[in-house]
């Protein structure tokens, strides 16, 4: 389990086409060290395992439902990416609950500078639209964030400087794919009460 917040803004080294799958290289300093074959770290918000790590970087293996499914399809040599080891036992929570398992990808639409902070909006598919609501969780790349508005193809967000130098969204230009996870919470709650309306009545 993951909370969305960012631990390093790492590069991706290398790329080894695989032929339905890719070996990724990432250089990640802070997140490699201690990390052994078999852990995990999100990419982009993409919970991957470790395959070798040495020289603060590592590589891992990503399937094509995972290329086809996520934007990490789209890395090439040196993409920044959003760089996050799992939630230790006993660690403060400082996002929300991520699994690190992307249900779709949406793009950057529109980035409105302020003095202080900048509105971003991203466009959202469809069928994920029921589960993002205004002030509700989700996150993006990676990034734990508060919607501040929610449309049916569409939700907007404010980044504070922090997340702008430290993550990849302060980076991401209008077209861009992003990684998108809903709050898990929601799926649980419409699949609970689905289910509860199909009870017999006797």
């Amino acid at each position: 389990m993951f909370t969305g917040i960012v631990e390093e803004l790492g590069e991706v080294t290398a790329v080894e086409k695989l032929g339905d799958s890719s070996r990724f290289r990432l250089r990640g300093p802070v997140v490699t060290e201690g990390a052994r074959h078999g852990d995990s770290i999100a990419v982009n918000g993409v919970c991957l395992t470790v395959v070798e790590t040495g020289d603060g970087e590592f590589t891992a293996d990503v399937m094509e439902e995972t290329l086809k499914r996520s934007s990490l399809g789209a890395l090439d040599v040196g993409s920044r990416v959003n760089l996050e080891r799992p939630m230790a036992v006993g660690g403060r929570l400082g996002g929300h609950i991520v699994q690190g398992h992307v249900d779709g990808t949406g793009a950057v639409v529109a980035r409105t500078p302020s003095e202080n902070w900048e509105i971003v909006k991203v466009s959202l598919p469809a069928e994920l639209s029921r589960y993002v609501v205004e002030k509700g969780s989700i996150t993006v790349d990676g990034v734990s964030l508060t919607v501040v508005d929610a449309g049916p193809d569409y939700f907007t967000v404010s980044l504070i400087p922090t997340t702008l130098a430290l993550t990849t969204l302060g980076l991401k230009q209008p077209g861009d794919p992003v990684n998108l996870e809903v709050d898990v919470i929601a799926k649980y709650v419409e699949r609970l009460l689905g289910a509860h309306g199909q009870e017999d009545p006797k």
